[in-house]
């Protein structure tokens, strides 16, 4: 009758532990999704969406390692304390993504299945709806334009002031670097343009220009440096 009981209750562990790591693991994929839809920026990396599902997965292992055992709890975080972590997280809002796999991977180690995956279904919710209103977006212009002007002897055309005054609402000069030659000028402009679809011909028509070289587009309705 014992044996019967030992029985079943291993057979209860094993499958809350194959139902614990599932879950962590749909979660974990859950969690990379959102980020993958939600990323703003030029700081996107692979391999924090694999990090986000091996975290959820790992964390909730762990917690069931520990259980109710303080013991096993101390010796963890000793153990864990000789790893240094040297990566720089480039995006603050990719630490909110750490702390929602290690909190998913938390609630699915501890069998807390409708904390886990409400607590996931509503946090994805909320991302999507902040990024798709664009909350907390503070900016004052949609592109950053670069290029080169090569400086003439009888004097700099003036045909790209024209062009940015035809394609642009605003343009304001934010940078004018001389090259070391002092043979041609960087320029950095920041402007707003009259149609965004316009873009393409924009730069088309800045390229044939003859004294214009090393002309960049990027858009700034991001976090950006120039």
């Amino acid at each position: 009758m014992n044996n019967i009981n030992f029985n079943n209750a291993e057979i209860y562990f094993s499958q809350t532990i194959i139902l614990n790591l599932g879950i962590a693991f749909f979660l974990g994929l859950l969690i990379s999704f959102v980020y993958r839809r939600t990323h703003k920026g030029l700081s996107y990396s692979q391999s924090f969406i694999l990090t986000n599902v091996l975290i959820t997965i790992i964390v909730s292992m762990v917690i069931m390692i520990i259980g109710n055992n303080l013991a096993r709890a101390f010796a963890l975080v000793g153990a864990l304390s000789i790893i240094r972590f040297r990566t720089v997280v480039k995006d603050t809002k990719d630490i909110a993504f750490i702390f929602w796999s290690l909190a998913a991977g938390m609630a699915a180690g501890t069998s807390s299945y409708f904390l886990a995956i409400y607590g996931s279904l509503f946090i994805a919710l909320v991302s999507f709806i902040l990024f798709y209103i664009n909350y907390g977006s503070l900016y004052k212009s949609e592109f950053i334009l670069q290029f080169r002007i090569q400086i003439k002897t009888e004097g700099s055309d003036q045909d790209h002031i024209n062009l940015i005054n035809k394609f642009c609402r605003t343009s304001t000069i934010l940078s004018s670097e001389p090259s070391p030659d002092s043979k041609s000028i960087k320029v950095t402009y920041d402007i707003i343009l009259i149609n965004e679809k316009e873009h393409d011909n924009f730069i088309t028509e800045l390229s044939k220009l003859d004294y214009i070289s090393e002309i960049a587009l990027v858009t700034s309705k991001n976090d950006l440096d120039y």
